[in-house]
């Protein structure tokens, strides 16, 4: 990357930079391959953060399914954490997981599920797992809440075999006027896929291990006995350990991390978080194969108004970046984002991979769950990891003057309504988004890989006037 005019003396947040057309001979977005260097795995250069509202299994497997990896948080207990992994490994890498219900459950239940998942349905099925029926919630319309489903349901069935090529099954989805279909094996119920899954199938490629099962990533804090939590999460199956704190560039985080490392193996570990060259060389000295870049730019963080601590994101990732390359290694962007060229100027400035937490949180997928405010809007509840509230979840255990004492201190935002965009509801819509973006910058860039993003990148520094110019506009000026 370079810039455009001399680089500024100060230093740069994303809505400060923006990239310049270069001459291409890219034809079209779709000859752009975003495989991140290192990525072990993965297809796309995308993280979830580990925050508890937002990453829990159902985000995990979605985002493995189209190419990149969420990180289970560091406070879900060991056992809790097993059962994830192993049902991770065990999800299909195409069909999605259904909702499933029996035909004498009620509508309520039915409705109390539904907006877990983006494909929008409920198959009731049999004894033998062998659906019967299709459930929606427009079904739903002038029933009684407590009327079972065998009353309301949809039995005449379009259903797809396991194995029925992608372009089959949307044509067949298409002609039957469906949005989604049970997939069987035999009779019995496998997964459920939609016309969107389909195509998303054929330009997707999943996240997957040696295996051929869906990659898993699993945070780890710098207290109690780390050592033993990773060697735990190596024996459980987990692809990437993530050792992290807001502080990432403390003495403690080093030694921890050298634990970690022993303990993992040939398992990379991401490390973080740190803003400078040198905490990217220490994290890189005790272990760290990949470093974490940022603190202060999340949307639910309060660390910069609490202590004035942090760095503007553009400028850690350009030098941290810098770096971690330099040492053979690769830096995560993690915060700041919002939208899809935030993404595309951290990997234009050196970043391997981007984490997004926030604008994940209000997605079908996310931990958190749906709730409607009083004029019937979807929202999801989102909060800092280092907020009131998960401090007082993370300290569940200590007495309760240990407890009191720590949710004194706080620095991140205990509740914020996340809502559900009702054209992009899913996480995979806003992958859609997001790849649609980043393939489209590296088509101006004249780049097919995101390293010639790097390479050729040129970026200038603009003004807020700018930045607003950029925008779009959504009613008449």
């Amino acid at each position: 990357m370079r810039f455009l005019d001399p680089k500024p003396t100060y230093e740069l947040t994303y809505n400060d930079v923006f990239m310049v057309p270069s001459r291409a001979d890219v034809r079209s977005r779709m000859d752009v391959d975003l495989t991140p260097a290192g990525g072990g795995g993965l297809t796309l250069p995308v993280l979830v953060a580990n925050m508890t509202a937002i990453s829990g299994r159902r985000m995990a497997e979605t985002v493995a399914r189209r190419g990149g990896v969420a990180v289970l948080p560091q406070d879900i207990p060991l056992e809790i954490i097993e059962a994830n992994v192993a049902y991770l490994k065990s999800r299909h890498p195409v069909y999605e997981t259904p909702i499933t219900l029996q035909p004498t459950d009620t509508i309520q239940h039915a409705l109390n599920l539904i907006h877990k998942r983006a494909h929008g349905v409920v198959i009731v099925v049999n004894d033998a797992e062998e659906p019967v029926g299709v459930f929606s919630e427009q079904d739903a319309e002038g029933f009684d809440r407590f009327t079972q489903l065998h009353r309301v349901m949809a039995t005449d069935l379009v259903t797809i075999e396991e194995g029925t090529p992608l372009k089959a099954v949307f044509e067949r989805l298409t002609e039957g006027r469906v949005p989604a279909a049970p997939v069987l094996r035999g009779k019995k119920l496998l997964g459920v896929i939609t016309r969107k899954g389909a195509l998303r199938s054929t330009l997707y490629r999943p996240a997957l291990d040696a295996q051929g099962r869906l990659l898993t990533a699993v945070a780890i804090g710098i207290n109690g006995d780390v050592k033993a939590k990773a060697e735990a999460l190596v024996r459980f199956g987990a692809d990437l350990l993530v050792v992290d704190t807001a502080h990432g560039h403390q003495q403690k985080m080093l030694e921890v991390l050298e634990q970690v490392r022993a303990a993992a193996g040939k398992t990379p570990v991401l490390a973080g978080n740190v803003v400078t060259r040198e905490g990217v060389r220490d994290l890189i000295s005790a272990g760290a194969d990949a470093v974490k870049v940022g603190v202060g730019p999340g949307a639910m963080c309060t660390t910069r108004m609490m202590t004035g601590v942090g760095r503007p994101q553009f400028s850690a990732v350009l030098e941290c970046a810098e770096e971690a390359r330099r040492l053979g290694r690769h830096a995560c962007a993690d915060g700041g984002v919002r939208y899809p060229r935030d993404v595309a100027l951290a990997l234009a400035a050196g970043a391997s991979t981007v984490m997004i937490g926030s604008w994940f949180a209000g997605a079908h997928e996310s931990a958190g769950d749906t709730q409607r405010d009083t004029e019937g809007r979807l929202y999801k509840e989102s909060y800092g990891m280092a907020s009131h509230r998960a401090v007082k979840a993370r300290t569940r255990e200590d007495s309760l003057f240990e407890r009191a004492r720590k949710e004194l201190f706080e620095e991140g935002i205990s509740t914020s309504r996340m809502y559900l965009d009702p054209h992009r509801p899913g996480v995979e819509d806003i992958l859609d988004e997001l790849v649609a973006g980043v393939r489209s910058a590296c088509t101006y860039a004249g780049a097919r890989t995101l390293e010639e993003l790097h390479q050729r990148a040129v970026v200038g520094v603009q003004s807020a006037a700018g930045y607003e110019e950029g925008r779009p506009v959504k009613v008449s000026w």
